[in-house]
């Protein structure tokens, strides 16, 4: 049998499915933002009728609920909580929205990509968001993790797409994470053709840069073998308190000649019957450095595979690392291996706030929205990592880190009626509520 049921809209009660936006909102108080990107005078919209920073803010609130589209903006124009938790003074519309993102991507002197990373990079250290190091001997170093990771844009026309190192045809971003919670500092769009050492040692200079504005311990750059440069090694050595661990492009190189070293210069330990690793470091001197370079190297040997057949030549397998750590040979290993946690940084950003396929046509647009994004990300952390202050949340368990898309479903998707009273503005939950405290107590800490 099934149960008839109605359908009835109120005219009075007002409803909200989003109150976690309350909280995006009070990080934003803290926040230059609105002030500065106002001040910048726009080509051709020297006088618009939305400033320029309702037109961002509503944008980031588009970010927050895991949109990207223009289009998505719609719904919101006549949403008063939205306008509430934004403080902006009317929601632009989506032509409007895609209109000044392109005027002001156009315009060379507003920066609204510098100003973008500075504010969301000055708003981690106001708010005191933890960051959290890594031991690396008797130093506890902050990452900073550098990465380029493929956007797929295959099927479209936008521009700069072309052929990117995974076989898709889209966009190769770089970005960097700072600490275990993955908070972005820098982020830039390129070509999807584009080199992946092109132009990253400047990147990696202003990722370190942004990185100081929210902390002044000591940093561990971490850099894949694409990264293999000495240029890249000579802007860390130029910077004070930053070490680094980049993998070495071994390009070609011998690999009976690394075991040879290996055999000499390492520790061997026999991990099965027919498989030995060798692990150690090696120091010399090279042109244009202040000291000796360390190179860390692991060489794996088999003489029998894993099922048991033996082998009719041994299989030599290399890993070499430029470090600048003095710790021991295991630990930097075991350091660059959690560089690959960056990779679910960019998934998150990828696939949980749905920008992967940039929703503009040109370039330097799909630039800022990326950049716009960032920020985003970088406020959902912040409040994901306030909800593990305390032990009120329903998922509980050994979590350190709460993804981006747990953070806008369990969050921000919290509904609640709204009431209005004596110039207030009351959210009032419904009796079972499970995430009430933890909503309650992240908006709280930043309001």
């Amino acid at each position: 049998m099934i149960i008839k049921i109605q359908f009835i809209q109120s005219k009075e009660i007002l409803l909200t499915t989003h109150t976690g936006l309350a909280s995006v909102g009070a990080l934003l108080s803290h926040t230059q933002l609105s002030q500065r990107l106002n001040r910048s005078v726009v080509k051709g919209m020297e006088n618009p009728i939305h400033g320029n920073g309702d037109v961002m803010k509503s944008y980031v609130g588009l970010l927050c609920h895991g949109k990207s589209d223009f289009d998505h903006i719609e719904p919101f124009r006549k949403d008063p909580v939205f306008q509430t938790c934004f403080d902006v003074r009317k929601v632009p519309s989506s032509p409007t929205l895609r209109q000044r993102l392109d005027a002001a991507a156009q315009t060379m002197d507003v920066h609204w990509n510098e100003i973008l990373l500075q504010e969301s990079a000055d708003l981690i250290r106001n708010v005191k968001a933890p960051v959290t190091g890594l031991v690396a001997g008797e130093h506890t170093v902050i990452p900073l993790d550098i990465d380029v990771s493929p956007f797929d844009n295959s099927g479209t026309k936008k521009e700069g797409i072309s052929l990117t190192y995974k076989g898709t045809f889209g966009f190769a971003p770089i970005f960097a994470y700072l600490g275990q919670e993955g908070y972005g500092v820098h982020v830039q769009l390129r070509e999807g053709s584009t080199h992946s050492q092109k132009d990253s040692a400047d990147f990696l200079r202003e990722s370190i840069h942004y990185a100081r504005r929210i902390t002044s311990e000591r940093l561990l750059v971490r850099m894949d073998s694409a990264h293999d440069s000495l240029e890249n090694l000579q802007v860390c050595h130029a910077e004070t308190a930053v070490d680094y661990i980049i993998k070495v492009n071994l390009r070609g190189a011998s690999k009976e000649g690394w075991l040879r070293i290996a055999e000499d210069k390492g520790i061997a330990c026999e991990q099965r019957p027919g498989k030995t690793e060798y692990i150690g470091f090696i120091a010399f001197p090279q042109k244009g450095f202040d000291r000796n370079l360390r190179q860390v190297f692991q060489v794996f040997v088999r003489t029998i595979d894993r099922d048991g057949q033996l082998l009719l030549f041994p299989d030599v397998e290399v890993n070499v690392y430029w470090t600048s750590l003095t710790c021991s040979p295991w630990r930097v290993i075991e350091l660059y291996r959690d560089h690959g946690t960056s990779e679910q940084f960019h998934s998150e950003l990828k696939t949980d706030l749905d920008l992967e396929r940039l929703p503009a046509g040109k370039f330097d647009t799909n630039d800022l929205i990326l950049h716009a994004g960032l920020f985003a990300y970088n406020l959902l952390r912040i409040m994901g990592q306030e909800s593990l202050r305390e032990d009120d949340a329903p998922i509980r368990g050994g979590v350190k880190r709460r993804r981006i898309r747990t953070v806008i479903q369990n969050i921000v998707y919290i509904a609640a009626r709204v009431s209005r009273h004596a110039r207030q503005t009351i959210f009032i939950f419904g009796r079972y509520s499970p995430w009430f405290h933890t909503v309650r107590r992240i908006y709280q800490a930043f309001a």
